[in-house]
């Protein structure tokens, strides 16, 4: 298998493994979506301490806490996060499934955006549509619900953002991670251990399975960004950029056919200028693709 094909698979698999995440999510539905998180930061920090450990990769630890101003960006990166995580597994507990898949399909026409307000890039004409058609599709939403659609601008924005502040740091998908968890975890240790200690939380009044699920949080999180990483040092970024839409495409589908979430002819027009965006970004990005030498 040439280094293409597997970069791929690779990220193919990962978009997958994201796409399904509503899945996991519902399986653990009893359990409040902050309580979920403080787990989730938990065990994903052990599960990347582990794979950190098997693979020798440390160097970077030392140089990383001798400087403040990087601990402090990763900090704010590791708040960001974390409030995506929230508000996503709080939607999917709401039964907003098809408000998140909303949120992941606008994600690449917010980081155009903050690409020209922040790093002072100049989008081209096609990517200037894209975004007007997804702002119209937003707020033919907000118009047609009676209130702007949080949930989706939530997760756009905060992922948005939290791309914007690694795509600026120094560190790589697996050590930014790690170092995001690690900053985070002694907080949710601690809520996890009062929570125990007052009786409550999972952990005490939990079914084994629903531990098992949570436990499981960790190599859940882990394993597709690692998968991610893989393909993305495999193939062009018109390629990745294009496979990211299967995540919100699968969450969508999930929304809609297994948890019936309601989809009126009037909400759907509003996705649909989403996607007519996507289409235009999608194909400006293939076009400009073709042009190089």
């Amino acid at each position: 298998m040439s280094a293409a094909v597997g970069g791929v698979v690779y990220a193919a698999l990962a978009y997958l493994a994201w796409g399904l995440f509503p899945l996991y999510f519902k399986q653990i539905a009893q359990v409040p979506a902050l309580e979920v998180i403080l787990h989730r930061t938990l065990w994903s920090m052990v599960f990347l301490l582990a794979v950190l450990l098997v693979l020798r990769r440390w160097a970077w630890l030392g140089e990383v806490l001798r400087n403040p101003k990087l601990l402090a960006r990763f900090g704010l990166s590791a708040l960001l996060l974390s409030c995506n995580w929230l508000v996503y597994v709080w939607a999917v507990q709401q039964g907003q499934i098809l408000d998140a898949s909303l949120g992941y399909f606008i994600n690449p026409l917010v980081n155009v955006a903050l690409g020209f307000i922040v790093l002072k890039e100049r989008p081209r004409r096609l990517q200037w549509l894209a975004v007007g058609l997804a702002a119209i599709g937003v707020l033919w939403l907000a118009l047609q619900t009676g209130h702007i659609p949080w949930v989706a601008l939530a997760l756009a924005l905060s992922f948005g953002f939290y791309g914007l502040m690694r795509k600026m740091a120094s560190l790589g998908a697996l050590e930014g991670l790690a170092l995001e968890t690690m900053l985070l975890a002694p907080l949710a240790a601690v809520a996890l251990g009062v929570l125990s200690w007052q009786g409550q939380g999972a952990l005490v009044q939990g079914e084994p399975g629903t531990i098992a699920w949570l436990l499981f949080a960790g190599p859940l999180t882990a394993i597709p960004l690692l998968l991610f990483a893989a393909g993305a040092r495999r193939i062009q970024m018109t390629t990745l950029g294009l496979l990211q839409y299967i995540s919100p495409s699968l969450q969508f589908m999930l929304g809609v056919w297994l948890y019936h979430e309601p989809m009126s002819t009037s909400r759907l027009l509003g996705f649909a200028f989403i996607w007519a965006a996507l289409a235009v970004y999608s194909l400006d990005s293939l076009w400009r693709q073709r042009l190089k030498p």
